[in-house]
């Protein structure tokens, strides 16, 4: 691959944009110092003032492009991966709801099989279990009968088949078993995030005193804040756990994000889409594992009305941050980047403009729509 240059553009680094060179190199980031000169026969790309940024990161997907997660092929997979790049996401989780063992294994042998086609897309960096140990309660769009208390050898094999690549796994506290596991989860190599529950306050820290790092899709399928009762929203709250946001406008309001980010602070919130096979596509019926999904305005839902996932793209979540919080691009960036590369424990490759990093990144144009995108240096766009 020959060397990569994008000249002339606003380099976000150190929570600052900046006039630099950015270099690639076998798929890695040089930063050019100030009057450093080309060299002679490389590639020269002229951004033109545009802003670049690093590439964006979503930890909870269940598909895009009319793919399912659950049902989804190597291949299939490996269209979700072109298609999300073109939104600026340059690594995802493959998020797999709550299902039968069987189809669980075959999601992750399929998976493995991902790992030895030609990629041309984003990076997919693992995968996220959502469930099976989850509060039925608050399962959403979870099917409350695969629904199960906690299960570390169930688990171990799923991440033995996994070669070690589940990433991330959503547990229900208060379900039997799980703040016992939680440790045995991370012993594994999985971070833990806390999600579809009714667990109480107390239990909640239970969790998070185990070593639980993250809330899933924070406020939505978990029992709220009561005064006298703060519950498992008290405590993500208080602690200093990451919270996922799906930031569509549907799922919180834009007072709620703004709050959430006044409470936690821009380093602890992350943009996800929680997104179904139905991103980037028109309204229509769709599936999510096991469920019926019909789709009307971009909102989601199974046939009695519980929202089911999203449509949302990590480009649009970018713009509504911007509108829904007023605060500017340098500030809202690390919630699509650094936070979830810190939270998965990819910061070391991921995540930030920094030499010796994977190049991947995304070019903003004024009205900060994506303009270009590199994967491992990659030209996608």
């Amino acid at each position: 691959m020959p060397e990569t240059y994008l000249i002339n553009g606003q380099v976000y680094k150190d929570r600052t944009f900046k006039q630099m060179t950015v270099g690639i190199r076998n798929g890695k980031i040089y930063l050019l110092e100030d009057n450093e000169k080309l060299p002679e026969g490389a590639d020269i790309i002229d951004v033109e003032g545009k802003k670049i940024i690093p590439g964006f990161i979503d930890i909870h997907c269940h598909g895009a492009a009319g793919v399912d997660v659950n049902a989804a092929s190597a291949e299939d997979l490996e269209k979700v991966c072109r298609t999300v790049a073109k939104y600026g996401t340059t690594s995802w989780l493959a998020s797999v709801l709550t299902d039968t063992e069987e189809q669980t294994l075959w999601c992750i042998d399929e998976y493995n099989k991902y790992k030895t086609l030609e990629h041309k897309g984003a990076n997919l960096l693992g995968i996220h279990l959502e469930g099976p140990f989850l509060c039925s309660m608050y399962k959403g769009a979870m099917p409350e009968h695969f629904l199960r208390p906690s299960d570390i050898s169930l688990l171990k094999k799923y991440q033995d088949r996994a070669e070690g690549d589940i990433r991330y796994i959503t547990v229900s506290p208060e379900v039997e078993g799980v703040i016992e596991d939680i440790p045995k989860m991370i012993e594994m190599g999985m971070t833990v995030a806390i999600g579809h529950s009714g667990a109480d306050y107390e239990t909640a820290w239970q969790a998070i005193n185990n070593g639980a790092k993250a809330s899933t899709h924070t406020f939505n399928a978990m029992r709220l804040l009561h005064q006298r009762q703060p519950a498992i929203m008290g405590a993500v709250l208080e602690s200093d756990i990451y919270c996922e946001a799906i930031c569509d406008g549907r799922h919180l309001h834009p007072g709620v994000v703004r709050l959430l980010i006044k409470v936690k602070g821009l380093d602890r919130v992350i943009a996800v889409t929680d997104s179904i096979m139905a991103a980037g596509l028109p309204d229509g019926e769709y599936r999510l594992g096991v469920n019926n999904v019909f789709v009307k305005d971009g909102d989601a839902r199974l046939a009695d009305g519980t929202r089911a996932g999203s449509t949302l793209t990590q480009n649009v979540a970018l713009k509504n941050l911007l509108e829904f919080t007023g605060r500017p691009l340098g500030e809202i960036i690390p919630l699509l980047t650094e936070n979830p590369a810190r939270l998965i424990n990819v910061f070391d490759k991921k995540g930030s403009i920094e030499n010796g990093k994977d190049a991947d990144l995304v070019i903003l144009d004024e009205n900060n729509n994506v303009a270009d995108v590199f994967v491992l240096g990659n030209r996608i766009l």
